[in-house]
């Protein structure tokens, strides 16, 4: 049996998955800060171009193939962006080509973002078909208001049917709704989910809407934004509303029913690997010796031209042994139930004694509780979850 040598070595590597980018949407949400770039269909608008990107993707992947080869891949993540502007045909394609060049597992989930703007009917059939078996639907709300001061493109009529059509194809599937939004209510809010949890969804995704930096909102920040104490009772409200619908809180802000948690997120907060391809993508991969990130050039056009020269990726680099600790508390502690002790040191290659006086320190503030197995964040500490996240950075950094 291997065994730790020295600090950082790992003995054994973490479960694979692959994420995939496909940065274009019909519009820019002036609350989006991923990588995405409005796409427009008409009159003399470009077309998508599809072929071209797939050709990057596959070139992307290839060159990796070195850095992963043996490696079988768990889960698989088509986020964007909008993935479903994509035709089913093309996904298919994409799905196909992955399959050729790297071992599945058995039953490996594979994920597709699907936004109602570009709903049309059968779509969803077709990514289905296409080797698609879990759906990520963008709802947001079911509020015509609201969804214009989001910037949506689809209305409510359009997101029910869109759900509709997904619990005819998909036996799992996730709808994303947002809470404190400009003008909401308590109220509001209520019947957004009461909505939504009509629908009987495997899985909800529920985020506060944040004024991230680089978006319109942090610029130009919309009006009657919900105060503190009114999104905490919207918080409060949807724990309670979830649960008594039978889906479990099992991280800040996913809930499911029993056996849908989403797979290719539970490897990323219990800091698994993932390689990422597409325009803007990061990864995280292994290695005995080391754990490196990595980061595709974000532009689309300039990441079509790079990875067909395989050069796709734009930079990359190691995470220090100071910052390993941070690194695996800043995914694992959004997780309910926490981590389990030892996976600490087969992720990171520390000993506990690399986190035992911040976790004391949490321990004894409230915001972690643990056994002699696992640690996990109160309810205190997950109201609170970037002071507790905060005190695992290395010594001297700036919080």
């Amino acid at each position: 049996m291997i065994t730790l040598s020295r600090p950082g070595h790992l003995a054994a590597l973490p479960p694979l998955s692959l994420y995939v980018h496909l940065p274009w949407c019909l519009q820019k949400c002036p609350y989006c800060d991923f990588n995405s770039h409005e796409f427009t269909r008409g009159d003399g608008a470009t077309q998508l171009p599809e072929s071209r990107y797939l050709d990057a993707l596959i070139a992307d992947l290839e060159s990796s193939l070195p850095l992963i080869w043996g490696r079988r891949v768990h889960t698989i993540f088509i986020g964007g962006g909008t993935p479903s502007l994509f035709s089913p045909a093309s996904i298919d394609r994409l799905l196909a080509d992955i399959r050729a060049r790297l071992p599945l597992e058995a039953g490996c989930e594979i994920t597709l973002e699907a936004n109602p703007g570009t709903f049309e009917k059968d779509r969803f059939k077709g990514f289905r078909e296409a080797g698609v078996n879990r759906l990520s639907i963008g709802v947001q709300s079911f509020d015509d208001a609201k969804l214009k001061a989001l910037g949506r493109v689809h209305n409510s009529d359009q997101a029910r049917a869109a759900i509709e059509e997904a619990r005819i194809a998909f036996e799992t599937f996730n709808i994303d709704l947002m809470y404190a939004l400009p003008g909401q209510s308590l109220a509001e809010l209520q019947r957004d989910v009461q909505q939504a949890l009509a629908f009987k969804p495997p899985h909800l995704s529920l985020y506060h809407l944040t004024l991230e930096p680089n978006t319109r909102f942090a610029t130009q920040p919309p009006r009657d934004m919900p105060d503190d104490d009114t999104a905490f009772d919207m918080l409060d409200h949807l724990i309670e509303a979830t649960e008594a619908a039978g889906l479990r809180r099992y991280e800040v802000s996913a809930f499911a029913q029993p056996s849908h948690q989403c797979q290719h997120n539970l490897n990323y907060w219990q800091f698994g690997d993932y390689l990422g391809i597409g325009a803007g993508a990061h990864g995280k991969l292994s290695f005995p010796e080391r754990i490196v990130r990595q980061v595709r050039w974000r532009e689309p056009a300039t990441y079509m031209d790079k990875a067909l020269q395989g050069q796709a990726l734009s930079n990359e680099h190691d995470i220090p042994l100071d910052a390993r600790p941070f690194e695996f508390m800043l995914n694992s502690l959004r997780l309910k139930d926490g981590f389990e002790l030892a996976r600490f040191a087969e992720r990171t290659g520390l000993t506990m004694a690399a986190i035992q006086r911040p976790l004391a320190e949490a321990e004894a503030k409230g915001l972690i509780a643990r056994d002699l197995q696992r640690a996990w964040p109160t309810a205190r500490g997950l109201d609170f979850l970037s002071d507790l996240q905060a005190m695992f950075l290395p010594a001297g950094s700036a919080t």
